[in-house]
């Protein structure tokens, strides 16, 4: 074979793209001993946006364990990589002042802020006083407050991306440069080479890091990536005197603007609330160290902001105006991992901006998932399995990435929504959700109800952390299915048909719970990895020996479906039905009395029990029923053809007027599941999580004749719990004593005044009296029990307050769960 110099003819693990995220896994590979690699770069390395980046590395701002252990990583690689390869990184610890010009901002970052702290990010809330001391060429004196970090800091992209590949060339790295991936080659299902330079390289693994080219290299492969470019502009004024080089990074989100020293003069970056996408057709093969035509018209009103935050910066002159793509994703998370459909092909792009400060840690995190077969972080946010093929429609991107880089400095105050690219994926009874007044919200591309206003009214509500008029509605909602009957559309929720002869075996296989057992059952269960970790918590229905129905989350839609075809073979057929049917969710004590108004079929709980299901005749369409609840109250999940939909939805709303009906939302949906400690995968569990610890241990079947993936892992994990007297962390459901605050998500459980935990999702117990969430505890060294749990005193921090609570790893509502088994 003739083999172009440089370019080797096989090596385990090809990167393509040398960016900092490329270079960045490539060094991580070789550490953790995968030298076989090399990476391939078009042109030079840095070039497409890696060079032009502003080199913040800042950890300050997320409430994502993941995300933060991202940067913090990141932070300490950049200070010692100059010790281990030579090569500077220009890491400079100056600091970083994050201000606070409003209520909502103040709110949102003391939250962080000790979210953060319990991470282990040092950080200090100062007033505008002391801001103005640390960086005197701001105005502070509108400013509510600000948040010092004193190691973050800034680095120089260029040296940084050098520093990394030096370091894996150095293990033995291969890094060529000057050379374009026209293909990733696959067979029977995984990669088996590249196509570069005329000729095949063959290897195992492909990591796409090709940055804003990425969404176009994996189309290729049919895999989605729906990165766009947008515009991004900074400048630098003429030289400031005074101005200190070690002056800390100073951000002001609500003055669109981030502020360093630059060569004398000052860098000031615009996050600008209305943004352009760029060459949404796609970005040339030949850009590389470009720059764009500046629209300056459309950025001059928010230019004017940002400078006059820093007034010295409209006095001096201007050295340089900036303008270069940056990429973003629809939901403004990075696009990780293994691509659905095709082993051995990974993603690591639309970095959204923040790509120099994560390239350190998710570098590390992509080399373990690729050398282990698993990742060893939270990675449900980011997954590349969750994105859907419309998200690749230029009109779709356009919009969605105008918007979406706009809420980079916006406030992420509760309810705030995104506007752009909306209505898309429409419930089969979307018209009656609008007719009943529902204030619609995006739920992975559907348009679902939060909650009601009533026909003829149009809800509105604005974004706030306190309590709102509409809480109103949302207690009623609550309260009817607590103590009549709510009507829900769900219709959103992913659904699958797997059948053949092989599809009991095979789901048996996935499931830790036994499903494949008498037809007409509906089981919980979950599916784990080989280290017995949570890959997907859902409900498979046994229709038939070999027909079943599968059950997920809307946000698990993507790795549910690769989940399944991953170990499917020709003797299973898996049809993704969740356009087909509508899912009507019937449920309170009287949901029984409403559905026997429209069917012949036997309801009593003697003939149709908890976990029953099966096809009946209901208001004259065959509907599959099952009798379960995400709810903690007798209910009932309807499957409607979706031509069907609207007259049974009709039907069930005529019945229930007797019996207290009323249309229920999701806000009511997540407290009514939140006070019976229901869990939801990607926001209160995740592939970080033992069944055992995240108290699933009842949906196990360990002792099932089938074998099941992580049954041998869970097993070892629960001897070895026994022998330390227990589990070393558990979720726990967490209740706070007084009626007045509000949990949402990461706020810091304390047990005698140390910290153990944080709340992973939160909401308002109306039936409970106060906000509940679940929260997953450590016991410092001693095992999680109930005594340990009721020997202490329990608090959670509320944005720097600190609230008395209780804990229970039993539900605290109907803890043994009879009313759903009436």
């Amino acid at each position: 074979m003739l083999v172009t110099v440089g370019l080797p003819d096989r090596a385990r693990v090809v990167v393509i793209g040398g960016g900092v995220i490329g270079s960045s896994v490539a060094y991580h590979l070789a550490h953790a001993g995968w030298t076989d690699v090399v990476v391939l770069e078009r042109d030079r390395l840095t070039s497409g946006t890696t060079w032009h980046a502003a080199g913040l590395m800042t950890c300050f701002g997320s409430t994502s364990e993941t995300s933060t252990a991202i940067r913090l990583y990141s932070r300490d690689l950049y200070a010692r990589l100059e010790a281990e390869t030579g090569q500077s990184t220009g890491f400079r610890p100056v600091g970083l002042i994050e201000a606070a010009a409003d209520r909502d901002r103040l709110e949102e970052y003391r939250r962080v802020a000790a979210f953060q702290r319990h991470l282990g990010l040092e950080v200090h809330e100062i007033s505008p006083t002391e801001m103005a001391e640390r960086f005197p060429w701001a105005r502070t004196d509108d400013l509510l407050g600000g948040f010092f970090v004193p190691g973050d800091g800034r680095v120089n992209p260029v040296d940084l991306t050098m520093a990394l590949a030096k370091g894996a060339r150095a293990l033995g790295v291969r890094v060529v440069e000057g050379v374009a991936v026209t293909d990733v080659l696959t067979s029977g299902g995984a990669v088996t080479g590249v196509r570069a330079a005329g000729q095949t390289i063959e290897c195992e693994y492909v990591v796409n890091c090709t940055g804003m080219w990425a969404r176009e290299l994996g189309e290729r492969n049919g895999v989605v990536i729906p990165n766009q470019a947008a515009e991004h502009y900074y400048l630098i004024t003429d030289t400031i005197e005074g101005l200190d080089p070690n002056a800390p990074v100073f951000e002001d989100p609500s003055s669109y603007g981030y502020y360093r020293e630059e060569g004398g003069g000052m860098m000031v970056g615009l996050f600008e609330p209305e943004a352009a996408a760029w060459r949404v057709e796609g970005i040339p093969s030949d850009f590389s160290f470009g720059t764009l035509p500046a629209d300056w018209d459309r950025m001059a009103p928010f230019l004017e902001k940002a400078m006059a935050r820093v007034p010295i910066t409209q006095e001096v002159g201007i050295r340089t105006f900036f303008c270069g793509p940056e990429s973003f994703t629809p939901d403004l998370a990075p696009a990780v991992g293994e691509a659905p459909g095709i082993r051995g092909y990974f993603v690591a792009a639309g970095m959204n901006s923040v790509g120099i400060l994560s390239a350190g840690g998710l570098g590390r995190v992509l080399a373990h998932w690729i050398t282990t077969g698993r990742p060893d972080v939270d990675v449900t946010g980011f997954n590349v399995d969750r994105f859907r093929v419309d998200q690749l429609e230029p009109a779709y991107r356009a919009a969605r990435t105008a918007e979406v880089l706009g809420t980079v400095y916006a406030a992420h105050t509760p309810g705030t929504q995104l506007t752009s690219a909306r209505g898309r994926l429409l419930s089969p009874v979307h018209d009656r959700l609008v007719a009943q007044g529902g204030l619609l919200r995006e739920v992975s591309g559907w348009e679902g109800a939060d909650w009601f206003a009533g026909a003829g009214r149009t809800p509105e509500a604005e974004p706030t952390w306190g309590r709102a008029p509409w809480f109103e509605q949302w207690e009623q909602e609550h309260r009817a299915v607590r103590e009549a009957v709510g009507l829900m559309d769900l219709s959103f929720m992913a659904k699958f048909r797997v059948q053949g002869q092989g599809a009991g075996s095979l789901l048996d296989r996935l499931s830790a719970a036994a499903v494949n057992g008498d037809p007409g059952v509906i089981t919980y269960t979950q599916w784990l990895n080989d280290d017995g970790r949570i890959e997907a918590d859902l409900t498979v229905t046994k229709l038939d020996d070999d027909d079943f129905w599968v059950v997920a989350s809307d946000t698990a839609h993507g790795h549910v479906r690769a989940w399944l075809h991953r170990f499917v073979d020709a003797t299973v057929s898996i049809t993704d039905v969740t356009v087909d049917y509508a899912q009507l969710n019937v449920q309170g004590p009287r949901s029984r009395d409403v559905l026997s108004e429209l069917t012949d079929a036997d309801l009593t709980t003697e003939a149709f029990g908890f976990r029953s299901a099966g096809w009946v005749e209901l208001a004259g369409t065959r509907v599959l029923l099952a009798r379960i609840t995400y709810l903690g109250e007798l209910g009932y999940e309807l499957y409607v053809p979706a031509g069907d939909a609207l007259r049974v939805h009709d039907a069930i709303q005529s019945a229930g007027t007797t019996h207290g009906l009323r249309p229920v939302g999701l806000k009511a949906l997540a407290s009514l599941r939140m006070e019976k400690a229901y869990r939801d995968y990607g926001h209160d569990i995740d592939n970080t999580d033992c069944p055992l610890e995240a108290g699933l241990g009842f949906a196990l079947a360990l002792d099932k004749p089938a074998d099941f993936i992580g049954r041998e892992a869970v097993l070892a994990r629960q001897a070895a719990n026994a022998a330390a007297g227990g589990m070393a962390r558990r979720m726990v459901q967490v209740r706070l004593l007084d009626p007045g605050p509000l949990l949402f998500h990461a706020e810091i459980v304390l047990r005698d005044g140390q910290p153990v935990g944080y709340v992973r999702a939160g909401s308002y117990g109306w039936t409970l009296g106060s906000a509940v969430g679940l929260a997953m505890v450590e016991g410092g060294g001693q095992p999680v029990t109930s005594e340990w749990l009721a020997s202490g005193r329990w608090e959670i921090d509320v944005a720097g307050t600190r609230c008395a609570a209780a804990v229970s790893v039993r539900p605290m509502y109907d803890p043994t769960s009879a009313r759903v088994r009436l």
